[in-house]
């Protein structure tokens, strides 16, 4: 009998079972041999022989030994993974797969050459950084989670445990009630609750809209810069790019490209342009508006960080302005809540609800009925909108340091972008290249600070090195120190 070894975790008959349904699946116990006594391996290792005999009973049961009476136990001569066609373990390399990338869909093939893959702002996470200037993460430490908690807990007493039953694929009805109306008060956006659908955070919609709007060879018109993320789903859905301009007022939509003409959507995020911050002008959201309704296009409108707006009026949505049924509006509660949350909405023209509703349910079946449960009693309490008040009062405070701050240590030799609004803002290196970049990010690590480039979200790139700078999720103790030390770690 070779020496066992136990790995893992768990009870120790568990251990014990695993190691040697391991020996005899890899043939050092082979087929019709004698097993062990239970004693002696008790003793070898130092377990009971009670023990022992739970494993034996496993093995037993799962067909890997079987007994013969009065002789002991024998390992048996068909073991279970070979009738099922499970491959027993190996410790050599496996070899590469036999079928080809042809095999893959056009889909399949289209991902494969453009990868999605996460965030810059998650690279360095674990690292160890002293100061990390992540954007799109909110400051979770200060939501308010023993709130969070009784709203959840409620909802899983009594009657309320239909929350743990299969939900609507267009979301809980009162969620969808609630935040129609507060994007009215909030957006100025106006619509039925039977208009705003639930999903698993705005990635998703934007996914889905991709779906239901596009097909392999259709145009769309996309932000230069703009949101990887959304890149991503339009390129996976076989849809070709046209850039648009972007300036201090936005999408420049005079100066859109002839190929514009035919696009069949356009991708904006007039509040809060990502990653720039440009805030969209009244008058190039209604000539927006014109080309939409000239193209014969969709507008989806996705409000990053709309919330969060520290100078001037807010303007209305686009959607606000929509007299055509042209603009689907999306929106996320994630990034105002907490990530894990993956929340969001969208707000449909009504033609789109019901094939919007059939491919939600298609996706994944429905979104979590008791988060929207408890979303939509966190709105309805008046909770949601001081949450806002709270966070935002202070993220203009660590605005303000950070904009103090870049102005003490680096001065002239940065031009700022998209701090009037936000959780994050766009610094510029005037006397530094973009191909500067990864070795002055690598610079920055190696002394504790998390930053991260500009260059990724242009396709067309920019002229000098960027970085984006969150300030959500620091102090701004932290964020003063953060940036003394990144004027130090850049020279």
């Amino acid at each position: 009998m070779p020496t066992l070894r136990l790995e893992g975790s768990g009870p120790e008959y568990q251990r014990i079972y695993r190691s040697l349904r391991r020996t005899i699946l890899s043939g050092e116990l082979t087929p019709g041999s004698r097993m062990p006594s239970t004693r002696g391996l008790a003793s070898q290792l130092g377990v009971s022989r009670n023990t022992v005999l739970l494993a034996f009973s496993q093995l037993l049961a799962e067909g890997y030994v079987e007994g013969k009476g009065g002789s002991g136990t024998y390992v048996a001569s068909a073991l279970p993974d070979a009738m099922l066609g499970i491959a027993a373990p190996v410790t050599r390399r496996p070899r590469p797969s036999p079928f080809p990338a042809r095999r893959l869909s056009a889909f399949g093939r289209r991902i494969t050459r453009n990868p999605p893959g996460p965030a810059p702002s998650t690279r360095w996470q674990g690292r160890g950084l002293r100061f990390d200037f992540r954007y799109g993460v909110p400051a979770v430490e200060e939501f308010p989670h023993e709130l969070w908690r009784r709203l959840v807990t409620r909802r899983l007493r009594g009657e309320s445990l239909r929350s743990l039953g299969y939900g609507a694929p267009e979301g809980y009805v009162p969620l969808r009630e609630a935040l129609a109306k507060y994007l009215k008060r909030a957006r100025a956006i106006v619509c039925d609750p039977e208009q705003v659908i639930i999903v698993n955070g705005s990635h998703q919609a934007l996914d889905l809209a991709a779906r239901l709007l596009l097909d392999p060879g259709d145009r769309v018109v996309i932000e230069n810069p703009h949101s990887v993320g959304a890149r991503e789903v339009f390129l996976s859905a076989g849809a070709r790019l046209v850039l648009g301009a972007v300036d201090t007022e936005g999408l420049d939509v005079a100066a859109l490209p002839p190929a514009a003409a035919g696009a069949r959507l356009a991708y904006i995020s007039p509040s809060h342009q990502f990653p720039t911050g440009a805030v969209m002008s009244l008058a190039r959201r209604l000539a927006l508006l014109a080309w939409a309704a000239r193209a014969g296009a969709y507008v989806l409108e996705h409000d990053y960080d709309g919330e969060y707006r520290y100078e001037g009026r807010p303007i209305e949505a686009v959607q606000a302005l929509d007299r055509a049924g042209r603009v689907i509006y999306v929106g996320t509660l994630s990034r105002v809540l907490f990530p894990a949350l993956r929340l969001g909405y969208v707000v449909l023209p009504e033609p789109l609800v019901k094939p919007f509703k059939a491919a939600k349910f298609l996706t994944d079946r429905h979104t979590s009925t008791l988060q929207q449960e408890a979303l939509a009693d966190f709105i309805e309490s008046g909770h949601f909108e001081r949450y806002l008040r709270r966070s935002r009062l202070r993220y203009a405070t660590r605005r303000r340091a950070l904009l103090e701050a870049l102005e003490k240590y680096f001065g002239d030799r940065v031009a700022i972008e998209g701090a009037n609004a936000g959780t994050h803002v766009l610094v510029w290196l005037r006397d530094a290249a973009p191909s500067r970049l990864p070795a002055l990010i690598e610079r920055a690590a190696r002394v504790g600070l998390g930053v991260y480039p500009a260059t990724r979200y242009y396709l067309k790139p920019p002229r000098h090195a960027g970085f984006l700078l969150g300030y959500s999720s620091l102090t701004e103790d932290e964020i003063r120190a953060g940036i003394q030390r990144l004027a130090t770690a850049l020279g």
